[in-house]
């Protein structure tokens, strides 16, 4: 099998097909599974909490990896350092063992530690969902964070990553959740806040300034609402990012009281600077 992507045709051993390990079947294990599957590689799933098909289901974690090169780490975060402890007696210097977790620097850490320079390894954060996967959208991007125990393996990834579609951009794990905290946490945390207001639920009035708040709120509410929580106490950045937004619209209402006009308008990023 041989698959194109930006940079040209990745290597045949590369992209052939393989057997991979997922640890995790909730919605993106589900969604991960189904590009895999539709990649051409088959797919072992370990989930003991989850309906998995019989077709994918295996009945233990040796039984998952025994025949896989690949293990993908797809459960919540909390549960990844527990796993790894488990898993690495059932590990293999041929295994690469790579997290899909929505952030890094806690992943990472726990990988560097458990597996160290035994197991090769690397973070990745798949920057989709299930309704992406959906429409079919492409390119899908995902972050990697390399380990720099195995800079080999992050080469292998980003093939493999690539083979699926993905336009992967290289970061370090604190990079990653500094950018994470400013972006999808704090987009999750305004939409949380629109939600449990009510707003966005009638829609036949609003503005299109207002639809890319709604095209936000659709994605929170069908792709990952579920990770709100996860996403805003697992960034070690989040907190800090939520203040500073807090601070900010507080100063903004503020002075909306009493001060009128241009110190108060939203400057035309269209427009060169005067």
């Amino acid at each position: 099998m041989r698959t194109r992507h930006s940079s040209g045709l990745i290597p045949p051993h590369e992209a052939r097909q393989m057997t991979i390990a997922l640890l995790g079947y909730g919605r993106f294990g589900q969604a991960f599974a189904d590009l895999l599957h539709e990649a051409g590689h088959t797919v072992a799933v370990f989930d003991p909490h989850a309906a998995v098909p019989a077709a994918l289901k295996r009945a233990s974690l040796a039984e998952a990896v025994r025949d896989a090169q690949w293990v993908v780490l797809a459960m919540p975060v909390p549960a990844i350092g527990p796993v790894l402890h488990e898993l690495k007696p059932l590990l293999r210097r041929e295994h690469t063992v790579i997290d899909v977790g929505s952030v890094k620097e806690q992943p990472c850490r726990l990988m560097d530690e458990i597996l160290g320079a035994d197991i090769e390894h690397a973070g990745t954060h798949p920057l989709f969902g299930p309704l992406s996967l959906a429409r079919n959208e492409r390119p899908l991007r995902t972050v990697l964070c390399a380990s720099t125990l195995h800079p080999d393996a992050a080469r292998r990834t980003r093939a493999l990553l690539e083979s699926l579609g993905c336009e992967v951009i290289e970061r370090d794990a604190a990079s990653h959740d500094r950018a994470m905290a400013e972006t999808h946490a704090l987009a999750f945390f305004i939409a949380k806040a629109l939600v449990d207001m009510g707003i966005g639920e009638d829609l036949s009035m609003a503005p299109p300034s207002f639809l890319g708040l709604a095209n936000m709120l659709a994605a929170v509410r069908g792709d990952a609402g579920h990770l709100f929580a996860a996403i805003q106490r697992e960034n070690p950045y989040a907190a800090e990012a939520r203040a500073a937004l807090i601070e900010h619209l507080g100063t903004i209402h503020r002075r909306l009281s009493d001060v009128e006009g241009a110190a108060l308008s939203i400057p035309d990023m269209t427009q060169p600077p005067s």
